[in-house]
Order: structure tokens, then sequence, then C-alpha cells
């Protein structure tokens, strides 16, 4: 009688071990699954942002009348190489986070499908913006030189990026999201960055 009990015992240890195996096994290949899905966006948003920065690096030394003169640069202006080089990484980071955490880019026709609200999104909601602005600033200081005219076109751009995000993006998500991103709104600012990360827990 206690033999046949053990067998039993052990019978059903053994048919315990196997369902825990076969269970296991559809969660395994969902993560690895959702894991290639990651990098498969994480490229993708790099590729974007790749290619917006590219054209953006094409594009706008000769619009803002940049000349590469070390010679005659006063040495104090390289001191914005540091501001800009930060402000490109910022942006850099912005466009992995949109691949890694929100599976998408920071093209409009293939935008995140998760809030974004890590990294430095934590801090202010246009973070990429941000620090492109500040990386272009920081060039500008070192190669760039003082026009009205030209002035006058960055305030433009800048006026149109703000209306692009507040009567575009900013609806857009707003509908997509929901309370979440109203939510988000309410703790982090637009364009000024907070001092302390948010933190929705």
């Amino acid at each position: 009688m206690r033999l046949t009990i053990l067998e039993n015992n052990v019978c059903d240890g053994g048919l315990t071990m196997t369902h825990a195996h076969s269970s296991g096994a559809p969660a395994q290949e969902r993560a690895e699954h959702e894991r290639l899905e990651k990098w498969m966006s994480v490229v993708a948003a790099l590729a974007a942002g790749g290619a917006f920065f590219a054209l953006w690096f094409w594009l706008l030394p000769g619009w803002l009348g940049f000349r590469v003169e070390t010679a005659g640069t006063a040495r104090w202006r390289w001191l914005a190489a540091i501001p800009s080089v930060l402000g490109f990484a910022v942006a850099l980071r912005c466009i992995w986070d949109f691949g890694w955490t929100g599976r998408g880019t920071p093209a409009p026709f293939a935008p995140p499908q998760r809030l974004v609200v890590v990294g430095f999104y934590r801090y202010v909601r246009n973070p990429m913006y941000v620090g492109f602005a500040v990386g272009w600033i920081g060039l500008w200081v070192v190669f760039g030189h003082a026009n009205p005219r030209v002035i006058a076109a960055v305030a433009a751009v800048a006026l149109g990026v703000h209306l692009f995000v507040v009567l575009y993006e900013e609806p857009t998500l707003r509908k997509k999201f929901g309370t979440d991103y109203e939510e988000y709104c309410r703790n982090v600012r637009r364009w000024w960055p907070r001092v302390r990360a948010w933190d929705k827990s």
C-alpha cells in the first residue's frame, strides 16, 4: 500500500513538472518575441532619427552661415561645444527610448505605440526637441556668425515647432493615450525641465 502511494506521488510530481515546463515554453517564446520586437523598433527609430539628423546636418550649416575657421575663432566659443554635444546626446537617447520603450520612431507616420515616460521624458515633455535645439545653438556659437535675417528665421522655425507640438502632437497623443497622457501633462512641463524626475507611482 505504501509503495502504491509513493508511486502515485512520484507520478503526480512528474505530471506537475511536465505541465510547468510546457506552460513555461510559451512564456519564454513570448519574451523572446517581445525582445526581438524591441530591437526591431530600436533599429527603425535609429534609422529614422539618423535620417533626420543627416538631413539637418546637411541643410543647416550653410543656412546658418557656419564657417569652420579654427584659427580665427575666439577660444571662449569652444566652450559651447560642451552643451552642443550633450544636447545631441540627449536627442539620441530619446530616439532610443522611442524604439525600446515606445515601440515606434520619431517619424509621424510610424509613431510610438506606447506612451514614453522614461529617461529624459520624466523631466520635460519634449526633450528631443530641446536637446536638438541646444546642440545646434552650441554649434552656432562655435561656428556661426550674427545675422539678423538668420536669427529671425530661427525664431520663425522655433515658433513653427511650438505650433506643431501644440496643434498636432499633443492632441494626437491625448486622443491615443487618454488619461495617462493628461496626467503626464499635468506633472511634466512642455519645454521647461523639472528639477526632479517625475515618478508616476
